[in-house]
C-alpha cells in the first residue's frame, strides 16, 4: 500500500494545524503511523490521494447511512446551493425539517436547529437548567457528548481514545456540576441523587438534568438494558429531573425514531446531529413543548446561532429523512447486513478459539479486544488498545478502512455489497489470525 502523499501532507500539516488534524481521533495516535489523506468517497468506498480503494466502516462517524455521496442528497444539494449557501434568515425548509423530525420521533414536540452535536447537547443541558431552576446535571462514564467544558469529565471517544478523561482548561467549577454515574447501574445514579440532597440544607437535589447515550457510541458500542433505562426515567419523573437522550449518533441511524424507539422511552429532550444533515454539519435539540418554549427568543434560555438551519444542511438532511419516511425497508436491510457481518466474524472469532466481545445494535457495531463482555465503561476499557491498533493495520492493508481508535462504532450503510461483507470477513479473519502469530 503506497503512502508517499500522505505522509506527504501530513508533515506539511503539522506545521500549521495542531497535531496535523482537525479532530484529535483522525490522527491516528492511538493505532500508530499517519492517518490517510482522503479524496472521494463514493457508495462504500473512500479513495486516498495515493490511489489506494477501501471499503470503509466509519461513514463520517455514521451519518452516511446511505453510503457516500448518494445522488438524491447531491441532487438536493446542488438545487439550494443554486439559491445561495446562508441567508441567516429563516427559510420554508427550516419550518419542514422541524415538522418532519417531529413527524418521525414522536417524543419531539418543538426543536432548534443548531450546527452541531456539541451545540445540541450543551444547549439541552443549558435549557434543562433554565427550565428547572437547578445547575447540576448528572452524566455517565464513557459517554461522550461533545467538547463542551462541563462534558469533559471521564468522557468517551476521543478523549476516550487519547488518555485524556479530563481536559486541561476546564474550570474545577465547571467540573463540580458534573456528577458522574456508571452506565448500566441504577444505583449509582439514585446514590449520587440522595447525596445530592444530603449535601443541601432543604432536602431537595438540585439536580436539573440527566444526559446520556441509551445506546452508547462513543466507549465503543454499549447498549442501555431496557430495566436500567426504565428505571431512570422513573427516577426522573419523581425527581423533577429533565431526562435528555444524546442521540446525536444513533437518531435515524439504529431506527427511523432512534434509540427511543427501540426501548420504547419518552425522553424529555432529545439530541441529534449526523444524519439529519444528510452528512453536513448539523445538530438539533428538541423535545416537551413546555421546556422548549424556554429557548430564545420565546424564553430566557439564550441560544443562537448565524448559520443554524443554514439551507445546505437543510436540503441534504430534508433529502436523508425524506428517503427514510419514504423508504421504511431501509432498516429492513441494514440488518440484515448488519447481522451478516456479525455473524461471519463471530464466527471467525469461534474459529479461532478467540473470546472478544463483538456488540451490534443495528447498524453499528464495535470488535473490543477484550475477553468477555463489554457492557459498561469498567469493561470496555479492559480492551487492548494496543492489539486492536494492529489488527487496524492488518484490516487496512486488506483494503478495510476501520475507525482509528478501539472506543468507536463502526457503521453500516445501505451501500455495503454482499462482495464487500464478504471481503471484510475474509479480511478480519486473517487479520485476527495474523496477531495470533505475532
Amino acid at each position: 500500500m503506497k503512502t508517499f502523499k500522505s505522509e506527504s501532507l501530513f508533515k506539511e500539516a503539522v506545521k500549521y494545524i495542531p497535531g496535523g488534524v482537525n479532530s484529535p481521533v483522525r490522527a491516528f495516535k492511538s493505532v500508530g503511523g499517519n492517518p490517510l489523506f482522503i479524496t472521494k468517497g463514493e457508495g462504500s468506498k473512500i479513495y486516498d490521494v495515493d490511489g489506494n480503494e477501501f471499503i470503509e466502516y466509519i461513514g463520517s462517524w455514521g451519518p452516511h447511512l446511505f453510503g457516500h455521496n448518494p445522488p438524491f442528497i447531491k441532487e438536493a444539494l446542488l438545487k439550494a446551493f443554486e439559491n445561495g449557501t446562508s441567508f441567516g434568515a429563516p427559510t420554508e425548509l427550516e419550518v419542514k425539517m422541524a415538522k418532519l423530525i417531529s413527524e418521525l420521533v414522536p417524543s419531539i414536540e418543538m426543536i432548534r436547529m443548531v450546527n452541531s452535536g456539541t451545540e445540541a447537547t450543551m444547549s439541552a443541558i443549558r435549557t434543562a437548567r433554565g427550565y428547572t431552576g437547578k445547575e447540576k446535571f448528572i452524566k455517565f462514564e464513557g459517554c461522550y457528548h461533545g467538547h463542551a467544558d462541563y462534558f469533559l469529565i471521564k468522557a468517551g471517544s476521543g478523549a476516550l481514545t487519547l488518555g485524556i478523561p479530563t481536559s486541561p482548561g476546564v474550570t474545577k467549577g465547571n467540573a463540580a456540576d458534573t456528577l458522574l454515574a456508571d452506565y448500566n447501574d441504577i444505583d449509582s445514579v439514585k446514590k449520587l441523587i440522595l447525596q445530592n440532597k444530603s449535601a443541601n440544607q432543604t432536602g431537595r437535589n438540585d439536580i436539573a438534568a440527566v444526559i446520556i447515550e441509551p445506546i452508547a457510541g462513543n466507549m465503543g458500542v454499549v447498549r442501555a438494558s431496557n430495566t436500567f433505562l426504565t428505571e431512570l426515567r422513573e427516577i426522573c419523573n419523581e425527581e423533577n429531573i429533565v431526562l435528555i437522550f444524546d442521540e446525536v449518533m444513533t437518531g435515524f441511524r439504529v431506527a427511523r425514531g432512534g434509540a427511543q424507539e427501540i426501548f420504547n422511552i419518552i425522553p424529555d429532550l432529545t439530541t441529534f446531529g449526523k444524519i439529519i444533515g444528510g452528512g453536513l454539519p448539523v445538530g438539533a435539540f428538541g423535545g416537551k413543548k413546555e421546556i422548549m418554549e424556554m429557548v430564545a427568543p420565546s424564553g430566557p434560555v439564550y441560544q443562537a446561532g448565524t448559520l443554524s438551519g443554514n439551507p445546505l444542511a437543510m436540503a441534504a438532511g430534508f433529502a436523508a429523512l425524506t428517503y427514510i419516511k419514504d423508504h421504511p425497508e431501509v432498516y429492513t436491510l441494514l440488518e440484515e447486513k448488519s447481522a451478516y457481518l456479525e455473524n461471519g466474524i463471530k464466527e471467525n472469532l469461534k474459529s479461532l478459539k478467540k473470546h472478544y466481545a463483538f456488540n451490534r445494535v443495528g447498524s453499528m457495531s464495535t470488535l473490543f479486544f477484550v475477553e468477555g463482555e463489554a457492557n459498561n465503561f469498567k469493561s470496555a476499557v479492559k480492551s487492548d488498545t494496543a492489539l486492536y491498533g494492529k489488527y487496524f493495520h492488518e484490516m487496512l492493508i486488506r483494503g478495510i478502512y476501520l475507525a482509528p481508535a478501539q472506543f468507536e462504532a463502526a457503521f453500516i450503510s445501505t451501500e455495503h455489497t454482499k462482495e464487500d461483507l464478504d471481503k471484510t470477513i475474509k479480511a478480519n479473519y486473517q487479520a485476527v489470525e495474523a496477531l495470533t502469530k505475532k
